[in-house]
């Protein structure tokens, strides 16, 4: 229980932490792509500054005399080896001049990628080219990028170019990563890419990037489930620079790695926490489940249970000697009980069987009573003999069980003294198992069952009555069957019968045989009857087989 607790709070600190931790980890990654964007940014910014300050010295150049000109421009581009070419163009886009240190330009250009005629004519102010390849040498094509500005009142010169070699920006972004595969890369505030790490695989069409959506990003980090954008502007330039980096390289190795420590740290625990709960099991538990183990065997046969105090803590032993006293009173108590409740069994018996005999008297003596009023002196001399033998056998030597033997002959008493009564409405016969005979049991339990039958089965037939009585072995028991063919019950009668207290006048005996029963042989024991309407009636006595001396016979 102990550790099961401890390893669900341990789960739920473990799922909190690496939560935390996560998110954590996610902000440092940002804050790392942040500094690297930011660190291109600079790097960038600096050089487009740079540009600015070659573009103003090339510009003030071009206001001094040819002579003057070419000489500031010759020491600008031996000071300067970043600088390709300084290029100046006409009004109609015709290149006049170029400087360029041991280089002259062709006598054909197919296509000038360094200057934009139109783009020019559209600008009144500097303005910078995406980097391109320098397409105005022989045999020459470095990678550039142009500063065009326009010229006011030089001559026949419009416009002035200055080309900056792009090598050193683009070596230094691509040796730029976040993590093993970010990147960083350079686009303008239209979306456009500026510059890629990986470019011939844009141009190739195997990669792509969602500028149109990062365009429309502001400055700062963006993140979802597996990448982390970073995003700068330039100052000064409609150029910025994006950091690309991924989730899965910067966060979820470490959250990963951090899983697997905090698990390890949690099998730690539990491992603590099963050794302090096994020291604790060998320090409580062991007196506990001993302690326990004496509660059942008590609860189990608390008559001959004998209680060995146990041992440990002294809370146990506290509770351990309590739990002994309580013994000893308890099996006092239960001596007690027990000695009442025989009494009462005793008592309880007495008062079901006095009520038995004074009902089955008065029925007996009413019958005698009216065979005498229609002058059956005869018939009635045989009654009273038969009533004899009947309180003979009921008497028995105060005996409450009898053979069934007796029981047998009682009850075929007093059917005869019921067939005299009833001019012989009914027949009867017994089947009665020999090996039966000699079992006891419970004195006049018979003689109520066929009352019964006689009075509320047969009384109300047209036709002639018939009763079985049937004596048969069933296992360890004795089953008694009284059948009759009369008028039947239905279920509710059936219950009315079993649940009918002393003071009702008639169907005393059944419940009463059935107490009897219960009280002396146990719940098992008792009567069950069956019965079907316009059919018949068969009650169903079970007991338990008893031979003399295996049972409290007074």
């Amino acid at each position: 229980m102990v550790v099961g607790v401890v390893a669900v709070i341990l789960c739920c600190c473990i799922f909190l932490f690496l939560d935390r931790y996560r998110s954590a980890m996610v902000q440092s990654a940002q804050t790392s792509s942040a500094q690297a964007v930011s660190q291109v940014s600079n790097t960038v910014g600096n050089y487009l500054m740079d540009m600015d300050q070659a573009m103003a010295l090339v510009e003030q150049s071009m206001t001094e005399d040819t002579d003057s000109r070419d000489e500031l421009l010759s020491a600008f581009l031996k000071f300067r080896p970043d600088v390709v070419a300084v290029t100046s163009y006409a009004s109609d886009g015709t290149l006049l001049d170029c400087w360029s240190p041991g280089r002259e330009p062709k006598e054909t250009i197919f296509r000038n990628l360094s200057f934009d005629i139109e783009t020019a004519r559209t600008s009144n102010e500097p303005y910078m080219t995406a980097p391109h390849v320098e397409t105005i040498f022989e045999s020459y094509y470095p990678w550039v990028v142009t500063m065009t500005a326009p010229l006011s009142g030089n001559g026949e010169a419009a416009w002035v170019s200055l080309d900056l070699s792009f090598s050193s920006i683009s070596s230094y972004i691509n040796n730029v990563g976040i993590g093993q595969r970010g990147y960083c890369f350079l686009m303008d505030t239209d979306g456009n890419i500026i510059y890629h790490p990986q470019q011939q695989l844009i141009y190739s069409g195997l990669k792509s990037e969602d500028t149109a959506s990062l365009a429309a990003l502001a400055d700062g980090a963006h993140a979802d489930d597996t990448v982390i954008y970073c995003l700068t502007s330039i100052e000064g330039s409609d150029w910025r620079v994006v950091g690309v980096s991924y989730v899965d390289e910067l966060v979820n190795r470490n959250v990963t790695e951090m899983i697997r420590l905090s698990f390890l740290l949690a099998i730690v625990v539990l491992a603590a926490a099963l050794l302090t709960s096994w020291l604790l099991s060998q320090l409580l538990g062991r007196p506990l489940r001993g302690l326990a183990s004496a509660m059942e065997s008590f609860e189990t046969d608390a008559d001959h249970f004998t209680y060995r105090p146990v041992g440990g803590t002294r809370e146990v032993q506290e509770l351990s000697n309590s739990f002994g006293h309580m013994v000893v009173r308890i099996q006092e108590l239960m001596t007690t009980v027990r000695e009442e409740e025989i009494n009462l069994r005793k008592t309880e018996l007495k008062a079901l069987q006095a009520q038995i005999n004074p009902h089955f008297l008065y029925n007996t003596l009413d019958s005698i009573a009216w065979m005498c009023e229609q002058g059956r002196n005869a018939d009635a001399v045989k009654m009273v003999h038969a009533l004899a033998r009947l309180f003979r056998i009921s008497i028995s030597k105060g005996h409450e069980l009898i053979p069934i033997a007796k029981e047998i002959e009682h009850a075929e008493s007093y059917l005869q003294i019921q067939k005299y009564r009833y001019k012989n409405q009914f027949t009867y016969a017994f089947d009665v198992d020999p090996e039966c005979l000699d079992y006891l049991c419970n004195k006049i339990t018979l003689q109520p069952i066929i009352e019964n039958a006689i009075n509320h089965g047969l009384d109300l037939l047209v036709d002639e009555g018939h009763i079985d009585v049937e004596v048969k072995q069933d296992g360890e028991d004795i089953v008694f069957r009284v059948r009759d063919n009369g008028v039947g019950m239905t279920p509710e009668q059936i219950e009315a019968i079993m649940q009918r207290g002393p003071k009702d006048r008639t169907g005393i005996g059944i419940k009463n045989v059935n107490d009897r029963l219960k009280i002396y042989f146990g719940k098992n024991y008792g009567l069950h009857i069956t019965s079907e309407p316009d059919v018949g009636t068969c009650v169903e006595i079970r007991m338990p087989k008893v031979r003399e001396g295996d049972h409290e016979t007074k």
